[in-house]
């Protein structure tokens, strides 16, 4: 705290600052390139020509500029942001007015270098990595931003159709902001100053999404104008964009694992029972699970007992979901003179979503019909103890009928004052407030029965099982179904911030100290989560006695891809939101008088938050010949404080709690870059990087879930309040070759030594009055236990060459690769929670290798591109650690092929027309811990990926 004073006063300065440079200004001037770029744009970024496009620094490059159109320029747009930036950086430039070339702003990310993306389920992808990590910091015109009560904000919600470029940071400066070990992906949106005057456009693509059978509306439109007024230059800005997605998930998925006696039980025990763990026997939860050896044995009873390996359960969730994305971005703009633009912006996105999960469930672990039921059999993989088929009889399963409505809005306002002061300083201020509040509704209703005879195989072929009931027609029926559980849940998250960034710079012609650059930000943040949860018992009645209404069945599931069910009954999801109270009537008069209505609900304010973040900087760029050619050196340091105050409600007692803490660092950065030749340069960096905890995660109060599946015990979560941040310190060494006009080769060795890692760990405790159906539970709380290295190679190309014939000229190709390695220590804690050893784990969600390819043409008009990405298998998340499989959760090999096409009919008129996953991929997953583990044998889910075909129309006129 005690560098508060100094960052206070340096705002007074900053400010002071500005007044010299209105008194300089000369009305009706132009506005030169560069003022009024974005706020935060980094030093080392290319400044912004009145296009919008980025301008190359005053080199002898600048004799070689790329000015081309189409695909070609998106290409070679981010070649010239890559070779002028001081930073390690890669970018995604718009081919024009609302073209960025994917659906949102993930999707286009992932044929960057060095980027991973996954979870593709959803019509979309939707998560993404830089390097393998997930953290990177989220910003819009350089500004922070967030999603509800989240640190980052939800990128797939900014559409791409409003984006003009994004820039990926994988190294940092001391005038950036600090969070994000991963690094920065920054997201600039159109300014009405990109233009050189009047600007319309207009795009309307059709998305046919062939799993779901549903054509897709994406529209977008832009209006811009600038005038030369008695005042100055004025431009003002519109642009909005309307996406909307009906799309459909399939999963088919064997459960996870747990014991049972074999066909020779023990005293006490019948042939195949299931070994609980409450008889000692084994411990769930285990990195590497149960042995998987032929023959292997554990202490039962009192004595060493050879058991078999099988899955709990089946299950198939059949998703239906809809999704909506409205955004609206507007900018007004005036520069009064030469020396001065303003800048007035807002931006509102909105995400609504509704989902029908129609979930079949049945457990394949009964052992009681053995006897009787002459059909029950099994099969071993070979030289193991792991079942590979079986049938079981008397079998107990449920469908559920799951219901989810969600939506968030998010705003942003910001006003941004750029002035130059006398020939070489610059000041820079900007000021934002940011609100986003996501909402979601979660409803189910379950249905039970016992079935006669399930056969199922966990693994028919490439990890897909199959699994049928004795009479599938049943599944159908309404008289075979009795209802079951209710259960009712909302979440509110919401977060704002009030922001200040003030930056000063004095730039040099000669000598070695080029420029000095000095900032401060202030930012106060507010985060709330609040919940509400209510469940009742099954009715005990009949579904078919229900109205019926709220049956409903599906179709053509997993459209014949697996031998399982096509077709089962669930209560319909919108007839229960749209008569919930007659639902919860339904309970509360028959099995549960304390469920509440809708005037009776209330939120519980689980946490609440406030941050304020203070941050002060200064750096220096350097230059001098070393062997007659430029070395720049950059240097700098930034100071961070950062007081937390944090409110907390149990939501089983009610009980208030608070707490604080509070961090200060100086983070340390620096970059060399020596141009070699004018063609070939290299680049070295170190700096030191922070991830805060989520707020979520600081929460220590218990979110417990029931026992649901019939194992012994439920599940919960808990936050930690003693979370620190965890540190990395980064090491970056690159080069780059501009072996052509167009063309260039660079590569990448990165290092990450990362401090302070979260992991979970997990202890079973007995909580009383916890409101669920056991009062044991194996709970999860977040620790500072884990530190770790991640290391790696990139490798890239840009190639447009210049020797064809005409008939192929046109051509090019981009493409990248990146090889990963990871390991960190894992704790390992028994029941009670108590570290009893240590062992090694690669990271979350990295590939050791991902590749990327894209095969451009763009000639008179016609611009096309097919874009290949694949990336190894890797570690996704753990199971909870209630099983005897190996613990980890890792993710088949992804990939998918898309392809995308532009044709000019006229100067303003285009044509558009794309395809996603044209290979039709599945998303798959399986059990495995370092050696326990594999595809096969482990095999847990296989999804479905959508594969949808877009035409559109695209006009623009500027």
């Amino acid at each position: 705290m005690g560098l508060r004073p100094i960052i206070l006063a340096s705002a007074s300065s900053l400010s002071l600052l500005c007044a010299p440079a209105l008194a300089q200004t000369t009305p009706g001037a132009n506005t030169p390139d560069g003022i009024g770029a974005p706020l935060g744009t980094p030093s080392d970024a290319p400044e912004q020509a009145s296009d919008g496009t980025p301008a190359r620094q005053a080199t002898s490059d600048e004799a070689d500029e790329i000015v081309v159109t189409g695909v070609r320029a998106s290409i070679l747009g981010a070649l010239n942001v890559k070779r002028n930036a001081t930073q390690v950086v890669d970018s995604i430039v718009a081919e024009d007015v609302g073209k960025l070339p994917d659906n949102n702003v993930i999707e286009a990310l992932q044929r960057v270098t060095g980027v991973q993306v996954t979870n593709r389920a959803g019509g979309e992808a939707a998560g993404i990595s830089i390097r393998g990590l997930p953290d990177a910091l989220t910003t819009m015109n350089g500004r922070n931003i967030f999603t509800a009560s989240g640190q980052a904000f939800a990128l797939a919600d900014i559409p791409a159709n409003l984006v003009k470029r994004i820039d990926v940071y994988k190294t940092r400066a001391a005038d950036q902001i600090e969070t994000g070990i991963a690094g920065q992906i920054d997201v600039f949106t159109r300014r009405p100053f990109d233009f050189d005057g009047f600007a319309l456009s207009g795009v309307a693509r059709g998305i046919y999404n062939e799993q779901a059978d549903t054509f897709n509306p994406n529209v977008s439109g832009l209006i811009s104008n600038r005038w030369e007024t008695g005042i100055g230059d004025i431009g003002v800005l519109v642009s909005g964009s309307y996406a909307r997605t009906k799309y459909r998930d399939m999963s088919v998925t064997s459960g996870a694992m747990v014991p049972f006696v074999t066909q020779n039980p023990p005293p006490g025990f019948v042939p195949l029972q299931r070994v609980f763990p409450e008889s000692g026997a084994w411990q769930p939860g285990t990195e590497r699970g149960l042995p998987t050896a032929a023959g292997s044995t554990f202490l039962l009873g009192g004595r060493q007992v050879p058991y078999y390996l099988s899955r709990d359960a089946v299950f198939s969730p059949d998703v239906a979901g809809t999704r909506e994305r409205p955004a609206v971005s507007a900018a007004v703009q005036w520069s009064p003179s030469s020396d001065a633009t303003y800048t007035a912006e807002f931006f509102w996105n909105q995400f609504k979503s509704t989902t029908q999960n129609s979930l079949f469930f049945s457990f394949v672990d009964w052992w009681g019909a053995l006897g009787t039921n002459p059909g029950s059999t099994i099969e071993l993989y070979p030289d193991t103890n792991i079942i590979k088929a079986r049938s079981v009889g008397d079998v107990f399963g449920f469908n559920s009928g799951d219901y989810t409505r969600s939506k968030t809005d998010s705003f942003v306002y910001a006003l941004n004052g750029d002035w130059k002061v006398g020939d070489n300083a610059r000041v820079t201020a900007d000021l934002s407030y940011q609100n986003s509040q996501f909402d979601t509704q979660f409803l189910a209703m379950r249905l039970t029965r016992v079935a006669r005879r399930i056969d199922v195989d966990f693994n028919t072929r490439n990890g897909i099982p199959s699994y049928n009931f004795d009479n599938n027609d049943l599944l159908v029926d309404p008289t075979q179904w009795d209802v079951g559980e209710f259960y009712d849940n909302a979440n509110r998250s919401k977060g704002d911030a009030i922001t200040l960034h003030l930056d000063g710079e004095n730039r040099w012609d000669d000598g070695f100290l080029r420029r000095v650059k000095a900032g401060i930000r202030v930012d106060s943040r507010n985060a709330m989560d609040s919940v509400r949860t209510q469940d009742a018992p099954g009715l005990g009645r009949k579904f078919s006695t229900l109205d019926p209404g709220l049956q409903l069945v599906n179709k053509d599931f997993f459209q014949g891809r697996a031998s399982v069910p096509t077709s089962w009954l669930v209560p319909n999801g919108t007839y229960i939101y749209d008569n919930v109270d007659a639902i919860r009537q339904l309970y509360r008069g028959s099995v549960d008088p304390g469920i509440q209505l809708s005037d009776q609900l209330k939120m519980i304010d689980v946490f609440d938050i406030n941050e304020i973040t203070m941050t002060a900087y200064a750096m220096a760029d350097g230059q001098f010949d070393l062997f007659g050619r430029p070395f720049h050196v950059q240097a700098g340091v930034r100071y961070v404080d950062v007081d937390t105050d944090l409110v907390f409600t149990d939501r089983l007692s009610g009980a208030v709690t608070g707490a604080s803490q509070g961090t200060t660092r100086f983070l340390p950065s620096a970059t060399l870059r020596w141009e070699i030749t004018d063609n070939f340069r290299v680049r070295f960096n170190y700096g030191e990087t922070l991830r805060r905890p989520g707020f979520a995660d600081l929460n220590p109060n218990f979110n417990l879930t029931g026992d649901l599946t019939s194992i012994g015990r439920g599940s919960g979560s808990a936050g930690n309040p003693n979370l620190r941040s965890t540190t990395s310190k980064n090491f970056d060494l690159s080069a780059e070759w501009y072996f052509e006009r167009n063309s260039a080769i660079y590569g990448t060795l990165f290092r990450r030594e990362i401090d302070g890692l979260v992991v979970p760990l997990t202890s079973v405790l007995t909580i009383p009055n916890s409101g669920q159906n056991t009062n044991v539970f194996a709970v999860t709380r977040p620790e500072n236990a884990s530190n770790g290295v991640l290391k790696g190679a990139e490798l890239g190309l840009t190639y447009f060459p210049t020797y064809l014939p005409s008939i192929l000229d046109g051509f090019g190709f981009q493409g990248s690769l990146t090889v990963l390695s990871s390991r960190q220590n894992i704790p390992l804690s028994d029941s009670a929670g108590t570290i009893v050893g240590e062992d090694e784990s690669s990271f979350f969600n990295v590939s050791d290798l991902s590749t990327n390819a894209t095969l451009a043409y763009d000639k008179n008009g016609l611009g096309a591109r097919l874009s290949y990405v694949w990336r190894k298998a890797f570690l996704t998340r753990n199971e909870a650690r209630l099983f005897a499989n190996p613990i980890g959760v890792w993710r088949r090999p992804e990939s998918s092929l898309d392809f995308q096409l532009t044709y000019g009919i006229t100067d303003r008129l285009g044509l558009t027309l794309d395809a996603v996953n044209l290979t039709n991929q599945t998303q798959q997953e399986y059990y495995r811990f370092d050696d326990s583990g594999n595809a096969d044998q482990f095999n847990l889910g296989t999804t479905l990926l959508s594969r949808t075909f877009a035409v559109g129309l695209r006009f623009s006129l500027d």
